[in-house]
């Protein structure tokens, strides 16, 4: 369910009118999740509807540069910096909770000036693979669980993050998985979000504190995934924005801290007949369907080579180590949180998968649009899993891409992720990904100040 379903412009303009809005911020999800786009007074947003922007700006890195010698990035984006036509999507207006004057902000998709959808842009590649679904009479079901960490607000990037002081005037030293009393410790802070939220309608639902120091989750009623991934991108912003009225960042960081477990972003997903609503993971009986299985195995067989999506940044992969509590392979178990694929104990029309490799730092229209791309994969091609594991994995040997050059190596090679998820998003994506990597490499970390400066 999209955030205002069925709106249309003239019930979007009557929406504002009522919310006496002064100012609207025109939002584009980038590559990275970055809320990018204008911000415009609302008289001049209901006359230029249809604004333009570069193109280029799905195709920076996190750091705001992009290729310059790459063939393939060169024939998706010109070099003469074009403008793409952006349209408001009426079903996304909402409100911004944090803005001092009456804000609303709404997502845009992006079109070329032929009218057609930017097909590098993360809602586009989305849509695509959603378009696929309904095309064989499927309907996806997804429901986000996302990890973050609270920390202290430190202004200097060369000093590690620390768990933020609470209202007992302390910090957390130790492990507080599950425990009410440590994310009491938070309440104007949540009470905060929890208002912002259903100011916005983003359907939150359980907040849990989980393993490390300031480590929280907060899990999102299921759904369909355009939707989903609207509200995943608005909750970012929002939460970010209300940890810093409060003096404390929020960060996605897959890996924030050392020596404390990484940040993911869990999504269950099923699939359901179109027509009669039926879940196609169960059979009649109530037993596992064939296309279960299907589901399963197609993303055992291509979520190694999707990684770098899912896994997008050199710091991704400082979370998916052995027992980190994140998977290092592509098992899959019933109820078993150490697997890379967990299916949780539910009734006949709840069966569903738990994709546990996604970090909490994906983009959340690109990960929904992967993991469901993998699935569709496997149900169209009648891929069978591997033994059900029992098990722990976290003992197993590791079956993903240990760092980020060779993910998208694994990437770049995959044929049928190219046909599904568009060969011009592979094309941008990985170059931009190569430029990052290179960014990366010429930073000295502390630990080589530390351990080779005198030694080696």
């Amino acid at each position: 369910m999209a955030i205002r379903e069925n709106f249309t412009y003239t019930d979007m303009d009557e929406w504002l009118n009522a919310k006496r809005v002064t100012e609207i911020e025109c939002l584009v999800p980038d590559l990275t999740g970055v809320a990018r786009g204008k911000i415009l007074p609302r008289v001049k947003f209901t006359e230029d509807r249809g604004m333009r922007i570069p193109e280029a700006v799905l195709g920076m890195t996190v750091t705001g540069n992009s290729p310059t010698d790459d063939p393939a990035y060169d024939r998706a984006i010109s070099r003469t910096d074009r403008d793409m036509i952006l349209k408001a999507d009426p079903t996304t207006i909402t409100m911004v909770p944090w803005a001092t004057d009456p804000t609303a902000q709404v997502i845009h998709d992006c079109y070329f000036s032929d009218g057609r959808l930017v097909d590098f842009a993360p809602r586009s590649v989305l849509r695509r693979v959603l378009k696929m679904y309904a095309d064989k009479g499927w309907k996806p079901v997804v429901a986000p669980e996302l990890e973050f960490y609270l920390t202290a607000k430190i202004s200097d990037p060369d000093l590690p993050l620390r768990a933020p002081v609470g209202r007992s005037g302390r910090a957390e030293t130790s492990r507080q998985v599950y425990s009410i009393d440590a994310v009491n410790e938070f309440d104007p802070l949540f009470e905060d979000i929890y208002d912002y939220c259903d100011m916005m309608g983003l359907d939150v639902d359980t907040l849990i504190h989980e393993i490390g120091a300031g480590q929280m989750e907060i899990n999102f009623l299921h759904g369909e995934p355009l939707g989903l991934a609207d509200k995943v991108f608005f909750f970012k912003r929002t939460l970010r924005e209300a940890a810093l009225k409060h003096e404390m960042y929020a960060t996605f960081m897959a890996k924030p801290m050392a020596g404390e477990p990484g940040s993911a972003m869990h999504i269950h997903q099923s699939v359901v007949d179109a027509k009669t609503g039926w879940n196609i993971f169960s059979n009649q009986d109530g037993s596992p369907s064939p296309l279960f299985k299907n589901y399963i195995g197609g993303l055992q067989r291509y979520m190694p080579a999707a990684l770098a999506i899912v896994a997008p940044y050199v710091n991704s992969y400082r979370r998916l180590v052995r027992h980190t509590a994140a998977p290092i392979n592509i098992q899959w178990g019933v109820d078993n949180r150490t697997v890379g694929f967990r299916v949780p104990e539910s009734g006949v029309q709840d069966r569903r998968v738990e994709n546990r490799i996604i970090g909490s730092d994906a983009n959340p229209y690109l990960a929904l649009a992967v993991t469901l791309a993998c699935g569709y994969l496997g149900m169209t091609e009648q891929l069978e899993p591997t033994a059900i594991t029992t098990g722990s994995a976290y003992e197993m040997e590791y079956e993903l891409p240990q760092g980020l050059p060779e993910a998208l190596q694994r990437l770049r090679g995959e044929d049928r992720l190219r046909e599904v998820l568009g060969e011009r998003f592979i094309d941008v994506y990985s170059a931009i990904k190569d430029l990052e990597h290179q960014e990366f490499m010429t930073v000295i970390s502390p630990w080589e100040r530390e351990h080779l400066l005198l030694h080696v």
